[in-house]
């Protein structure tokens, strides 16, 4: 009776890992059948148990978080262009306006903005001044001491390029034509400005052939490619000189829609007239 009770207690028993919690496993009966308990969760099975599907609460969230970050970047995309204009802006007024308001403060007079109405009246003399005469008179002769000095001569030379690039004067500007070529292949084009012109003679040329020296730059607008090209290969678009160089500077962002070549100065010449042969 008492192993007939024993037994009966070790089949009620649950079984950890293939052995008994209770009583020894050499006093355990071979022929007592084991019950086994339930298996080990598979990998498979915890890695879905780790992936579960968000909560409606955590894909609520993480929509909120994906249209704030894009309403964010909206803004500075709109802000920033202003807030570097209004700082430019008044960087500017502070730089201008800072070469005279030490006089008036020297004086008593705590006026912002006077300094920068004296500066901008007294660029507008200057260029009043050096349009007549003797102020081209006086300025020859103060370029003819600076273009001697060695250091002076060149950076004198190199910024007075740049300004004469974008000078109102048609006889003294840099940049005096926009125009369009064919450049680098066919089918592709470049925008330019000519710079200046120039007669090639001899070299199996028949006559003097006038060239056009038309300067390519890049968007650093001072570095750039020169060609020497015919008039007649040449697209002279109905751009200004200020529209031109805002295209360049922007990168081509600022290209109009629409570009069209002025009246009886499109070029096609010889270049296009060997493609069409070809």
């Amino acid at each position: 009776m008492a192993a007939g009770r024993e037994r009966d207690r070790e089949l009620l028993l649950p079984v950890v890992g293939g052995e008994h919690v209770a009583g020894n496993e050499d006093d355990s009966d071979p022929t007592t059948p084991v019950i086994a308990g339930p298996p080990p969760p598979t990998t498979s099975a915890r890695v879905l148990h780790l992936h579960h599907h968000p909560t409606g609460i955590e894909a609520f969230s993480r929509v909120i978080r994906s249209w704030a970050w894009k309403k964010f970047m909206s803004g500075c995309v709109i802000l920033l262009p202003i807030a570097i204009t209004f700082y430019t802006t008044w960087w500017f007024i502070r730089f201008v306006d800072g070469f005279f308001s030490p006089i008036y403060v020297h004086l008593g007079i705590h006026l912002f903005g006077l300094g920068f109405v004296t500066s901008i009246t007294f660029i507008f003399l200057v260029g009043v001044f050096m349009s007549s005469w003797l102020g081209a008179s006086l300025l020859g002769l103060g370029e003819f001491f600076i273009k001697r000095m060695p250091l002076v001569r060149h950076i004198y030379s190199a910024s007075k390029q740049i300004s004469a690039a974008i000078s109102p004067d048609q006889s003294s500007r840099a940049f005096k034509e926009v125009v369009i070529i064919r450049h680098p292949r066919i089918g592709e084009y470049a925008l330019g400005f000519i710079t200046s012109t120039v007669a090639l003679r001899g070299a199996g040329v028949r006559g003097d052939q006038d060239l056009a020296c038309v300067y390519v730059p890049t968007n650093n607008l001072y570095l750039g490619d020169i060609f020497l090209m015919s008039r007649a290969d040449v697209i002279v678009p109905d751009l200004s000189v200020r529209e031109a160089i805002e295209i360049i500077l922007s990168g081509g962002m600022s290209v109009p829609k629409i570009i069209s070549a002025v009246e009886g100065a499109v070029g096609l010449g010889d270049y296009d007239r060997a493609v069409k042969d070809s």
